[in-house]
């Protein structure tokens, strides 16, 4: 169970670090309905993730990926390997399209309609940027696929799984109980950390991108390597 833990941290440390769901949780916390909305988007995030851990460990559970010699152990390192590619291109990508220096960075057009959101909404948007975010998705399928891999018991593997979304959940639910707790007093806090995400959104994202993205690569590689 330690190692699963220890091989799926990073991977919820990659999900956690992601400038534009945290900025959009803040500003449902500056919005009319902040408190409901909030928690539904956090609600949101996590059965997102817990939804994509399941299906995908299931899958690779079933398909005995935990066999060194089998062919679904040779099929899941090469759906790393080109998960590591597809994170490494997206990094070139954002690096070629990244603002120039002194430009403000741009933001999702949806943000602007926050305030209107109801509960409902403010779930389904945190259910989207878990589970359908191009990032966060092959993060928690690394993530599900590594501790299929360790062929662990499915208690284990379920402790695995429940750390790395917690881990993944944290700096989502953070703003939250921040603002639950410490009202308005926790708004100029929020602002400034929103405002940061939003100015360096590009320069983290390439950052985790590639750091990622060679993480994959060498595992679908390593494994594939008699």
């Amino acid at each position: 169970m330690g190692r699963a833990v220890s091989e799926v941290l990073p991977f919820g440390v990659g999900v956690a670090i992601s400038p534009v769901p945290i900025i959009a949780v803040i500003l449902m916390l500056f919005s009319p309905r902040a408190r409901v909305n909030g928690v539904a988007f956090l609600a949101g995030w996590v059965v997102g993730l817990s939804a994509v851990c399941a299906v995908v460990y299931g899958l690779a559970d079933a398909g005995d990926v935990s066999t060194t010699d089998s062919g679904a152990s040779d099929t899941m390192f090469w759906i790393k390997l080109v998960l590591g590619v597809i994170l490494l291109a997206a990094a070139g990508r954002r690096w070629r399209g990244r603002p120039k220096p002194g430009d403000d960075a741009a933001l999702p057009k949806w943000m602007s309609a926050i305030d209107g959101f109801t509960p409902g909404r403010a779930g389904a948007i945190g259910v989207g940027l878990s589970a359908a975010n191009p990032k966060n998705l092959i993060l928690t399928i690394g993530a599900a696929a590594t501790v299929a891999q360790g062929g662990l018991a499915i208690g284990d593997a379920v402790i695995g799984l429940t750390v790395f979304v917690v881990v993944a959940s944290l700096t989502i639910a953070a703003p939250v109980v921040m603002y639950v707790t410490g009202g308005e007093r926790a708004a100029g806090v929020l602002d400034e950390w929103k405002a940061w995400l939003s100015q360096n959104n590009a320069v983290v994202m390439i950052v985790l991108l590639v750091v990622f993205g060679v993480v994959l690569f060498s595992q679908g590689l390593r494994g594939l390597t008699p």
